[in-house]
């Protein structure tokens, strides 16, 4: 694959990704959205359709790797470093793309950005945070145990997808890109808990990015003492992986 083409498919399946993963959480999240509050499962599914979207139309272009995670997981087993720098700058611009498209679909409930409090004074208006919808943010804020959560739930990913690459056909008959994005469900319902599963440091980087300058109203911090735990832990997990499966396979 050249540079060009690697590039160019990172940054549209990325790009896809993203918006089918920043435009659940809106559509769950923003006020005046027809899926307010359909809840955790409807974000999980969001997001793996988001990878089987992504990564099928990637895949002819530069396989759809779309995570440095799995791309660091990669290049750890087969020792090829040299198109590692274009899949992480393709998956980083895609991210930021996608959060930028997910921004425009949802841009009058972003304008609308306020929710009823409903208090017993009255009602009242307050804005709804928005960090959520472009990145992840913990439940309980422990550097160490959020660090943990992402480590292993990137582990998590990446290790059964080099394991994939094991079944013969897989990738060839086109299911691979379908379990893997079943994969990434099941990692949101069972791990997503916590941290909210980055497990993909362009996913969380590039919109978090985004999100600092889009003109939403009232759309409070994008938390970027929070932001180094969504990067470290998924490049950490995604070595992890790498090692344990030239370890043990």
């Amino acid at each position: 694959m050249s540079n060009g083409n690697i590039f160019v498919g990172e940054v549209i399946g990325t790009a896809i990704l993203i918006l089918f993963g920043a435009g659940v959480c809106a559509a769950v999240t923003l006020r005046y959205s027809k899926a307010r509050a359909a809840g955790w499962t409807v974000i999980a599914f969001g997001w793996g359709f988001g990878v089987l979207a992504g990564a099928y139309t990637a895949a002819p272009l530069s396989g759809g790797q779309l995570n440095p995670a799995v791309t660091l997981g990669i290049a750890v087993d087969t020792g090829l470093w040299g198109k590692v720098w274009v899949y992480l700058l393709g998956q980083l611009v895609g991210a930021m793309l996608g959060a930028v498209l997910a921004y425009l679909v949802y841009c009058a409930q972003f304008r609308a950005n306020v929710r009823d409090t409903g208090t017993t004074e009255g009602t009242t208006d307050e804005p709804v945070p928005t960090i959520g919808i472009f990145s992840t943010v913990p439940e309980i804020r422990n550097p160490v145990a959020n660090l943990m959560t992402e480590i292993i739930a990137t582990t998590a990913l990446v290790l059964p997808i080099l394991a994939f690459g094991l079944t013969d056909g897989l990738g060839e008959s086109g299911t691979l890109v379908l379990i893997v994005s079943l994969l990434v469900v099941g990692i949101g319902l069972s791990l997503g808990g916590p941290t909210g599963y980055a497990i993909n440091p362009a996913r969380d980087l590039g919109p978090r990015i985004v999100h600092t300058f889009l003109p939403i109203p009232h759309k409070g911090s994008s938390d970027w003492g929070y932001a180094w735990i969504p990067v470290a832990g998924p490049l950490i997990g995604g070595v992890l992986a790498g090692l344990v499966y030239n370890a043990a396979f």
